[in-house]
């Protein structure tokens, strides 16, 4: 189930983006970034659609994706 970023408190979401960072471990190029210009780079890929938060009913857990890696049927719901 995707969840419309815009529809949580601004500290809900930033514990959500927060823990996926964390949880991530993703590699940043060359220069490594800081906790809260991860964070701005995250919350830009929400805002700008180009991310989505997926939310896994079964497991009762999320995942940050790239929109072009939502599956077909999470995304006509």
């Amino acid at each position: 189930m995707i969840i419309p970023h815009q529809e949580l408190s601004a500290d809900a979401l930033l514990g959500l983006i927060e823990a996926f960072i964390m949880r991530e471990g993703t590699d940043y190029g060359f220069v490594e970034a800081t906790l809260p210009e991860k964070i701005a780079q995250v919350r830009v890929q929400l805002d700008t659609g180009d991310a989505v938060i997926l939310y896994d009913t079964v497991d009762q857990s999320f995942n940050i994706v790239f929109k072009d890696q939502v599956p077909r049927e999470e995304r006509s719901s």
